[in-house]
């Protein structure tokens, strides 16, 4: 094992994301981390657990390791080891060890496992892993598969507060960039605008969906492919930092907008309110999925959830699960929701926080229209169309 010397390099965004947590909020969000994965090891009897995955390297080390070389990819250049006797150790080829001591591991009390390029290391996870067997959040040969993903969730506070300034941003700049928009813009432009935006504050955006005119009614994800704006347009965008992922749609229309439309923005806002107001500790997928589809009904549009999910929690993935007619799966106190109701060129899509019982958007857009709807004395905000 070698240990290259730990210096820490306070890279910008490093330096923010120690800036905008009280004090003793990372220490506290790193132990709870830590039991939550404890109790795993001890209920599946596991000596220790190998973790691959770029959202679950990122939630274990509370946002501070962005390790993703290839942007695509699902696993990241280091991967890390976590034993029973509270040993942690992080695995790394010798062309990626400096930086990582450098800019990702300093100052998270982790041990260093550098081997040579060209080896996989499977070696060393055996060895220092000890008898017993070893679980792993992705495939590996002779190793226990690990579900990751409850353990995500109940979201702790300082994730809170990172959600809070990412969703904050990533709306800012959304709105900034629709407002900009102009007829004879093309697709593949709408998404560099948002994109080098996003990417100027050091924030990733994973989902691009830009889109102009009939393109929007016609497709539900349509992937941008160069068409040239007229009157509609829309941004619809999926955003990442420090692991946390955030989602968010807003649209623009020049000219007086058809009746259909309009109606179908004022249903999508019913939906979304409804399915933001059933939002609560204990909620089952199933359940959210019968919110909608009798929203739907109710709306005039029944049936409408059957052409495309309406969401769900996100989190370190862009949706952590989504609602569907059987899902068992089941909300915690604090989770942020990505709702995402669509009627036929109509959509909206916002990130919201579930705690304490209280609903609160966190994209907001002050600078663009919304829709109000108030459901048993609570007013749930939605984002309307711009119309220029």
């Amino acid at each position: 094992m070698n240990s290259p010397q730990q210096v820490c390099s306070p890279t910008r965004s490093l330096a923010l994301l120690h800036s905008i947590h009280k004090p003793g909020l990372r220490a506290s969000e790193l132990n709870e981390k830590w039991s939550r994965l404890e109790a795993v090891l001890d209920r599946s009897q596991l000596s220790a657990i190998l973790l691959q995955c770029n959202e679950n390297i990122a939630w274990i080390t509370a946002g501070q390791v962005e390790a993703r070389v290839l942007i695509p990819g699902e696993t990241a250049v280091t991967s890390l080891l976590l034993t029973r006797t509270g040993r942690k150790y992080y695995l790394a080829p010798n062309n990626e060890a400096p930086r990582l001591a450098d800019e990702e591991f300093c100052d998270l009390e982790y041990e260093p496992v550098i081997t040579p390029w060209h080896e996989d290391g499977v070696a060393a996870i055996h060895r220092l892993a000890g008898d017993g067997a070893i679980g792993t959040d992705h495939g590996l040969d002779g190793l226990t598969p690990v579900d990751m993903a409850p353990l995500r969730a109940p979201l702790t506070a300082a994730e809170v507060e990172r959600f809070r300034w990412l969703a904050e941003r990533t709306a800012a700049m959304t709105a900034e960039a629709l407002a900009e928009l102009e007829p004879g813009i093309t697709e593949d432009q709408m998404s560099a605008d948002v994109a080098q935006r996003l990417l100027a504050e050091g924030i990733l955006p994973t989902v691009l969906l830009m889109a102009a005119d009939d393109r929007i009614r016609k497709y539900k994800h349509a992937v941008s492919r160069g068409a040239v704006l007229e009157r509609y347009g829309m941004l619809n965008l999926c955003a990442r930092k420090w692991g946390l992922a955030v989602s968010i749609t807003r649209f623009v229309h020049f000219g007086a907008p058809s009746q259909q439309l309009t109606d179908a923005f004022a249903a999508c806002a019913e939906v979304n309110a409804k399915l933001l107001h059933a939002s609560r500790s204990g909620a089952t997928s199933a359940e959210l999925y019968a919110v909608a589809e009798n929203a739907y009904r109710i709306v005039g549009f029944p049936g409408e959830e059957q052409f495309h999910h309406q969401g769900g929690p996100a989190g370190y993935m862009e949706r952590e699960w989504i609602a569907t007619p059987k899902g068992q799966q089941t909300l915690t106190e604090t989770e942020v929701l990505a709702w995402n109701p669509s009627i036929r060129g109509a959509k909206v899509e916002d990130t919201a926080l579930l705690h304490n019982g209280a609903v609160e958007v966190l994209t907001l857009t002050p600078s663009l229209p919304q829709i109000t709807t108030t459901i048993e004395g609570i007013a749930y905000p939605s984002a309307d169309l711009l119309i220029r």
